[in-house]
């Protein structure tokens, strides 16, 4: 993550990207190409000073850069429970799956993570969606 005393306003994510040490840049931008590529549709925008990805209005994923590694947002139960075999080399806590930096960067299983990000929050707008029109 950049120095909090540094710039923290991002206008966009190539702006983020930039402003990441060199050796973060590039495995992040294989983060941001594998999550464009499984969730072409999706709205590419800064939320909480770090890429974010949208679909229809919801949040679905969030990456960020940090000095040893680079994280992905959220790790719910069930995206832990779902890829579990695959997460075994990373560390995974708290709604945050981790990822060494100066490691290859697992970009089918950040695509398959996007996708299955994207299928869980579309069942709970539905779930929403149904238990409003019950009321």
């Amino acid at each position: 993550m950049p120095d909090p005393v540094a710039k923290t306003d991002f206008k966009s994510v190539d702006e983020y990207i930039a402003s990441q040490p060199k050796a973060a840049q590039d495995a992040l931008k294989r983060v941001r190409s594998a999550i464009r590529k499984a969730l072409p549709r999706a709205e590419e925008v800064i939320s909480y000073q770090i890429p974010a990805y949208k679909l229809h209005g919801s949040r679905l994923l969030f990456f960020a850069g940090w000095k040893q590694h680079y994280s992905l947002y959220p790790a719910t139960d069930r995206v832990v429970a779902a890829f579990k075999a695959d997460l075994t080399p990373y560390k995974v806590s708290k709604g945050t799956i981790r990822f060494p930096l100066f490691k290859p960067v697992p970009a089918k299983l950040i695509e398959r993570i996007a996708k299955f990000r994207a299928q869980e929050v579309a069942e709970r707008e539905r779930t929403k969606a149904t238990a409003s029109k019950k009321c």
